[in-house]
C-alpha cells in the first residue's frame, strides 16, 4: 500500500475497500533507456488512480507531474457523475496555479500532462469517471478486448481525425510529441476531456504515459496484458519490459486497476 504516495521510478501494487467494493491496483514507473531523469508519476489512492507526464526539464518536470497529481488526488469518491467532473475541473485549475507558481533550473516552463479515473456513483451504481489533458492515455480492458477511453490532444491527433494522417503514420510522424494541452507549460485555463462509463467486476482500467504507447501498438499492450493471465503486477511489469525492448526511448509509466469480481 502505498496511501497516495507520489509513486516515481518504483513499482507497487494494493488493494482498496471503497464503496462497498474491492479494487485492485498495480503501477510501474520506469525512466526507460535514453532519458537520464524521469519526469513520470503516479498515485494509486482509494477510488483514485492518477497519472502525470511532466516536462520542462529535470526539475521542473518533475515538480510539476508531482503538483498535479498531489492536487488531483483530492478529488471526491463515491458522489455523482456531475459533481466529481466539475470537482475535477476545479482541481485542474488549481494543479494549473501551482505548477505556474514553480521556478525550476530550466529556462523552459514547467508543465504536465495527466491522466486518470475516479470512482463515482450514479443513479446507485458504481462508474469511473475518466479525464485526460495532454497525451497521456486511458483505456479500458474487457476481456481481451481493449479499447481506447481517452483521445490524445497532440498534433498527429488532430491530423488523424482531420484524415491527413493514418493512424500508423501518425505512430513514426517527427511532430508525434507536440502536445495541444497541457497543465502548466505557459498554456492558458486547463481544458480537459471527461468520459464516464460503468465500474464493472472484472474489467481493468489501464492508464499510461506516452513512454507505453510511443513504442507498443494497442494489440502489443492488450497481448502483454493478456498473457499475464489476470496478475496486475506481473502485467504491468511486462508492459514496461516490452516498452524497454522496443527503445524504451521515454520514461514508461503504467496504472493497472480493477474491480474485484
Amino acid at each position: 500500500m502505498t496511501d497516495g504516495a507520489i509513486l516515481r521510478d518504483t513499482s507497487a501494487t494494493g488493494t482498496d475497500e471503497v464503496e462497498g467494493l474491492r479494487l485492485e491496483w498495480a503501477v510501474a514507473c520506469h525512466v526507460g533507456k535514453v532519458r537520464s531523469t524521469n519526469e513520470d508519476a503516479a498515485i494509486a489512492a482509494p477510488g483514485r488512480y492518477l497519472l502525470a507526464d511532466g516536462m520542462g526539464g529535470h526539475e521542473s518536470g518533475e515538480l510539476a507531474s508531482e503538483a498535479a497529481l498531489v492536487t488531483l488526488a483530492a478529488a471526491p469518491v463515491g458522489v455523482s457523475l456531475a459533481q466529481t467532473s466539475g470537482a475535477l475541473e476545479g482541481l485542474l485549475v488549481q494543479a494549473q496555479e501551482r505548477i505556474g507558481a514553480l521556478e525550476g533550473d530550466s529556462a523552459r516552463r514547467a508543465g504536465t500532462t495527466a491522466t486518470g479515473v475516479v470512482l463515482a456513483t450514479e443513479h446507485g451504481a458504481p462508474q469511473w469517471v475518466a479525464f485526460n489533458i495532454g497525451d497521456s492515455r486511458t483505456y479500458l480492458l474487457t476481456g481481451d478486448r481493449l479499447r481506447p477511453v481517452s483521445v490524445d490532444h497532440s498534433q498527429v491527433q488532430e491530423l488523424v481525425d482531420s484524415g491527413v494522417l493514418t493512424p500508423e503514420q501518425a505512430r513514426v510522424d517527427p511532430r508525434r510529441n507536440v502536445i495541444t494541452r497541457a497543465l502548466g507549460a505557459g498554456m492558458a485555463t486547463p481544458r480537459a476531456d471527461y468520459y464516464a462509463f460503468p465500474a464493472r467486476p472484472g474489467d481493468t482500467v489501464l492508464l499510461c504515459s506516452d513512454g507505453l504507447n510511443g513504442e507498443l501498438t494497442d494489440a502489443e499492450v492488450a497481448a502483454a496484458v493478456a498473457a499475464a493471465d489476470g496478475d496486475l503486477e506481473v502485467a504491468a511489469q511486462a508492459l514496461i519490459e516490452c516498452a524497454l525492448d522496443s527503445g524504451g526511448h521515454d520514461n514508461i509509466t503504467v496504472v493497472l486497476v480493477r474491480i474485484a469480481a
